[in-house]
């Protein structure tokens, strides 16, 4: 007689009785792992739902803030208020006349015509008043005329854009080239108003200063590709989450 050490002894009745608890101990096994991975599916799948239901939202306010904004920026133009107010008064359409003086200042951007670009900046006198006027972008080989010693006819939109971060290099001040619209440092420099308008119909020739005016379009609004995201991975996450249930499922060999 040959001893096996895995079963306790030879008789029938008791290799049957280690068989079941091999067999109730795989079973145990099998619900654990399939209530684990079901518990860790639907909490999987409910926060990815939760965080593209969050980017619809988002999306919504988004379409809704952009639909504000065009309808703002196209309204007509009325008077310089006395003292506007960075945001009650953006994107405000205004209409004013005056004298451009000689300086400016040139901010450095990329536009989709000219490749690398200066945004011309100059003080504008409203009256025994100076405020900003962005008159537009000019390619960087090129010099924008002075200042224009008649009055001109300015429509445009007030705006205080938020360009600067801890990125932005400060400006160089020798080569009048700044990196961002900074609209209180820029004020300070050209002794204006912290007020800038942006140019959207000029009454006088300017070229080869081509009118950049505001709009949506530079605006992002990605929530619709990030909300398809989220759908998506919860999508993916439930049929994986089911695959691997149903091999979780199934029953150990030699059950009824």
């Amino acid at each position: 007689m040959v001893f096996n050490a895995a079963k306790p002894n030879y008789h029938p009745k008791a290799r049957e009785a280690w068989t079941l608890r091999a067999f109730d101990v795989g079973k145990m096994r099998t619900m654990r792992a399939f209530w684990f991975l079901a518990i860790v599916g639907v909490l999987g799948c409910a926060i990815l739902l939760s965080l593209g239901t969050w980017q619809l939202k988002r999306l919504n306010w988004k379409t809704a803030i952009l639909a504000e904004i065009e309808t703002r920026i196209s309204q007509d133009a009325q008077s310089l208020p006395a003292a506007p107010d960075p945001e009650m008064d953006r994107y405000l359409p205004v209409e004013v006349q005056g004298f451009i003086g000689n300086q400016y200042l040139r901010v450095l951007v990329s536009d989709k015509a000219f490749g690398a670009s200066y945004r011309i900046v100059s003080a504008l006198d409203v009256g025994g008043r100076y405020v900003m006027i962005d008159r537009g972008v000019v390619p960087v080989d090129e010099q924008p005329p002075a200042g224009h010693f008649d009055k001109v006819h300015v429509v445009g939109n007030l705006h205080w854009p938020d360009e600067v971060d801890g990125f932005t290099p400060p400006p160089d001040v020798e080569k009048n080239i700044w990196y961002a619209r900074d609209i209180d440092a820029m004020a300070k420099a050209l002794d204006t108003e912290p007020v800038l308008i942006v140019l959207r119909e000029p009454s006088f020739y300017d070229t080869p200063v081509r009118p950049a005016p505001i709009t949506t379009a530079g605006i992002p609004n990605n929530h619709l590709q990030y909300t398809i995201t989220w759908f998506s991975l919860a999508a993916i996450w439930g049929g994986m989450t089911v695959h691997f249930l149903r091999r979780a499922g199934t029953q150990p060999k030699g059950s009824n």
